[in-house]
């Protein structure tokens, strides 16, 4: 149907433009007490402040103040502050007691560039400075926060010349021995020392040129309890742990992994550069199959990776890495957080996957979780938890120390030995698998002391900066951040934060949280909201462009319309909420598509892409969405009678030549393609010229492309003026109506667009829409077109 839009040739009543102060604050969230592990529905809960309107220009590399660094401050050498101590809780070391005034922190970086924070300038001071002490003790008693991340070094299992060391933290424990195939799992003869710090040591010499203990054989610790019970427990800094696939319920029984040099990956690929703006495919590897099995390391490698390159995007996030006994969890409740998970193949395979991707250009981010820790405590971290102090263990004690809605452990940020065990995890994955970052996990649980359970982030800054706050949860994401960004200056480190915290995304250094982007968590319920809830023509064409864009502009994000937490068992694929039983019966494109399949098939198109060029700095995708994976996930459970059915890809959908999966890939692949050719997303210039309710249309700029985005069920706009503020000749880049991307050709590809001036020069308001240049083009319905400005 044809029609005159209401916004045509004149200034749409709908069309905002100011700018955004560096108060704005991202849309808050609730966490019901559904969302277990953050896989079910977040209850959105709009924030209605903060947004001052929808022109930006973005620059998240301003210069900020002189700010106060660790090493301006003098210090000398001082014990071990959270080692067990012979005596009372030892003073504050003299070189820090005079810190009151910060040396001169008065001016904090965040509160410049944000100057709504200074109310809470005390707070923020005194996270700044628990970071310096705890960094400038560790440079004292450890050399540098560099060397403090080796622990892998110093801890399980080493070589020192021609003998085996094994060191572990248990100063709970009151005996320990080593135990494992190599001695028949009789520890008599393997007894370990204590030292003063609870760290217990045992050397086993090679014999005649033999390791005592041969590499893949199977080991554990065992250690005496207080009531003089002995425990077993697999080695809390194991590289490889492995379960008996023949037995049910079997325990995981850690493993002594050393191969030989004949066996060992070597890596021959160089990390790829840093990307202007990640666009990233979220991927489980377990689940890449099309068939209904675990797949491999060396299976994804080999058949996935080509495709996730093929649709042009630069990043990978593996999830599930780290061991986890339970499949189920999606990976987030660990049990051994230095071995590679070992259903999918060995440390080397994973080492062959990761030098493949770097091979084809693509960095590899890991799916960290450091916000909780597996409650298992036969072959998890929790089973050396043995009732004794906080001081003394990985976790806290009571009820701080266990998360009610997760039944995970909960860690003690603030100790010396957890500090060391988390960062040196970090280390260990970015040194021996050249990971390139990290997607953490769980954030918002970590960042308070509620965890974010039954909150309400409504955008006040007390929510985000009082008692509730656990600074030393802070505290170690600040040394984290700090860490992984001086071993690597170009990675790229994401936080799951549902809450919208200030300084999350600003630099450590000036007295932020240091990640580089937050994910956009939002959007997505958004986007659930309307497909559920309403009808296409009472979809708000401003609510939509708000949740965009309603985002710190100092504070890059990542946004996404569907990651791994909009499918799982429950809920369903935007696609199949789009189509739902027609993906069974109506995807076949050897015939006209029923009216439900075209509206979905158009609508998967239009929400993916104004998600991606409108909804933060970067974009993720989960594996399989670009093609409009159908159903839903579940993993393989009692509930289902162990089934693997809906634990895999259907990639055969998009490669049968005669099923429309392959329009919605076709479209995602050349989306993503824009990005390379025109840098759109990572571009600081962003203008929404246009939002009209009534005719469903959503017109903006995004660095110097002009995006026309046309909601409307029914109506096609001839002769729609677009305002821009280049002038030129403008020509199509992308046009989700194309019939390569399932369209029905509406749009003349060779027509050239000419800009006419409008209004008086210097005088935005005489402009149309605000922009001092407009041209005509036609939007179908159900569709989006990308201009260009062709070069003269």
């Amino acid at each position: 149907m044809l029609a005159v839009p209401a916004c045509h040739g004149r200034s749409s009543p709908a069309a905002t433009h100011a700018s955004l102060q560096s108060s704005s604050q991202v849309e808050g969230r609730g966490i019901t007490s559904s969302d277990v592990l953050g896989w079910q529905r977040l209850t959105l809960k709009r924030s209605m402040w903060g947004v001052g309107g929808l022109s930006r220009s973005l620059n998240f590399k301003s210069s900020s103040p002189p700010t106060v660094r660790a090493t301006s401050i003098k210090t000398e050498k001082t014990e071990k502050p959270d080692k067990p101590a012979k005596s009372a809780e030892p003073a504050e070391p003299a070189q820090l007691a005079g810190w009151k005034d910060l040396n001169g922190m008065e001016k904090l970086g965040v509160v410049e560039v944000d100057p709504m924070l200074a109310p809470h300038q005390n707070h923020l001071r005194y996270r700044y400075r628990e970071f310096l002490k705890r960094k400038m003790e560790i440079e004292k008693v450890e050399g540098s926060l560099e060397n403090f991340a080796k622990g892998y070094d110093k801890f399980g299992f080493t070589r020192d010349g021609d003998c085996i060391v094994y060191q572990e933290w248990a100063p709970a424990a009151a005996a320990a021995q080593l135990i494992g195939d190599f001695n028949n799992w009789d520890g008599s003869n393997h007894k370990m020392e204590r030292d003063e710090f609870g760290v217990w040591s045992i050397r086993l010499p090679d014999e005649d040129g033999v390791p005592a203990i041969p590499h893949g054989s199977k080991v554990k610790f065992r250690m005496q309890k207080g009531d003089g019970t002995w425990v077993d427990r697999i080695p809390a800094w194991i590289k490889y742990a492995v379960v008996d696939p023949n037995v049910f319920a079997a325990y995981y029984d850690g493993v002594y992994w050393d191969p030989p040099a004949e066996e060992k990956y070597e890596f021959k690929h160089a990390r790829p550069p840093k990307p202007a703006a990640p666009l990233i495919y979220e991927a489980h590897v377990g689940m890449s199959s099309k068939e209904p099995v675990v797949a491999s390391y060396r299976q994804f490698a080999d058949e996935v990776l080509p495709r996730i390159k093929a649709n042009n995007y630069n990043t990978i996030q593996l999830m599930a890495i780290m061991e986890h006994a339970y499949y189920g969890c999606f990976g987030y409740h660990v049990t051994n957080f230095f071995a590679a998970s070992s259903r999918c193949g060995t440390p080397e395979d994973l080492k062959y996957l990761i030098d493949k991707a770097h091979s084809m250009g693509l960095r590899v981010l890991m799916d960290v979780v450091h916000s909780h820790a597996s409650t298992n405590a036969v072959d998890g971290l929790a089973g050396y938890d043995l009732g004794q102090s906080s001081q003394e263990s990985y976790f806290h004690t009571g009820a701080r120390g266990y998360h009610t809605l997760w039944d995970s452990r909960l860690f003690n940020y603030g100790s010396w030995e957890v500090q060391r065990f988390l960062l040196s995890n970090l280390r260990w994955w970015m040194d021996e698998y050249k990971f390139d970052g990290f997607r953490f996990d769980g954030v918002t649980s970590m960042l308070y002391h509620h965890h974010g359970l039954n909150m309400c982030f409504t955008g006040n800054y007390h929510e985000y900066f009082s008692e509730a706050t656990d600074v030393e949860a802070v505290m170690y994401l600040m040394l984290a951040n700090e860490l992984v960004h001086k071993l690597l200056p170009d990675a790229t480190v994401i936080a799951e934060d549902v809450s919208g915290m200030p300084t999350l995304c600003r630099s450590v250094e000036e007295g932020g949280v240091g990640f580089d982007y937050r994910l956009a968590m939002a959007i997505p319920d958004k986007w659930i909201q309307y497909l559920k809830e309403r009808k296409d023509e009472d979809w708000s064409m401003g609510d939509i462009v708000y949740t965009l864009t309603n985002r710190r502009y100092t504070e890059p994000c990542v946004g996404y319309a569907e990651s791994h937490d909009q499918s799982m068992v429950g809920d369903k694929t935007f696609a199949f909420l789009l189509m739902d039983k027609e993906m069974y019966f109506s995807m076949t494109a050897t015939q006209p598509a029923n009216l439900i399949v075209d509206r979905g098939i158009a609508l998967h198109k239009m929400i993916h892409f104004i998600t991606m060029a409108l909804g933060g700095e970067g974009y993720l995708n989960f594996m399989g969405n670009e093609f409009g994976h159908p159903e839903w996930i579940d993993f393989p459970r009692q509930g289902n009678n162990w089934s693997f059915d809906k634990c895999r890809r259907r990639w055969d959908l998009v490669d049968q030549d005669h099923l429309r999966y392959k329009f919605m890939n076709n479209f995602n692949r050349a989306m993503i393609a824009l990005e390379e050719e025109f840098q759109f997303v990572s571009s600081r210039k962003q203008y929404i010229s246009c939002q009209h309710e009534y005719d469903k249309l959503i017109v903006f700029e995004r660095g110097d492309l002009v995006f026309v985005f046309n909601f409307h069920p029914t109506n096609t706009y001839s002769g729609l003026k677009v305002g821009c503020e280049i002038p030129g000749k403008y020509r199509i880049c992308l046009d989700s109506d194309a019939a390569e991307f399932g369209g029905h050709s509406r749009v003349d590809h060779n027509v050239d667009h000419f800009t006419s001036p409008e209004g008086e020069p210097g005088r935005p308001e005489t402009n149309y829409n605000n922009r001092p240049h407009s041209f005509m083009v036609m939007a179908p319905s159900r569709s989006c077109q990308v201009y260009y400005k062709v070069p003269e």
